[in-house]
């Protein structure tokens, strides 16, 4: 019997500075969002794309609803998890928030935090080629 299952390669998943303060913000009162998360960023690594694709922004980016254990009300009370799909496969956490604390994030508010994370990286990538490889490893020795 031939094999139809669709083997996708893994993909890399980051995030943004504000995704991780978000999460670090909601885990103090939902003690389960890492576990309610990891069935979405395991399907996420695996290559699909679930959720629904925002319009209004010249990039890839989606919002998944996630169900929210803390809370009774399934996921029209949960999670918001808005996330860009690169050119190149990457995944990036943009953002995350309950839906009944936040209203829904405008277009113009994910565009200023992706410009911001690019922003981080192209700095990042910059000061690593500043600094010559051989002081790197002395550095990292000392």
């Amino acid at each position: 019997m031939p094999n139809n299952k669709v083997s996708h390669p893994m993909r890399d998943v980051f995030f943004t500075g504000e995704f991780k303060r978000n999460l670090r913000q909601l885990a103090k009162k939902c003690r389960h969002i890492k576990s309610d998360m990891q069935s979405i960023l395991d399907t996420l690594e695996t290559g699909a794309n679930p959720g629904d694709q925002i319009p209004g922004i010249a990039f890839k980016i989606y919002k998944v609803r996630i169900r929210n254990s803390d809370s009774m009300k399934g996921k029209r009370g949960g999670y918001r998890l808005i996330y860009q799909e690169t050119p190149d496969n990457a995944i990036i956490l943009i953002t995350i928030y309950v839906k009944t604390e936040q209203s829904d994030i405008s277009p113009q508010e994910i565009q200023a935090i992706i410009t911001t994370y690019e922003q981080k990286q192209t700095t990042e990538e910059t000061k690593q080629d500043l600094i010559p490889r051989d002081q790197m490893t002395s550095e990292e020795d000392g």
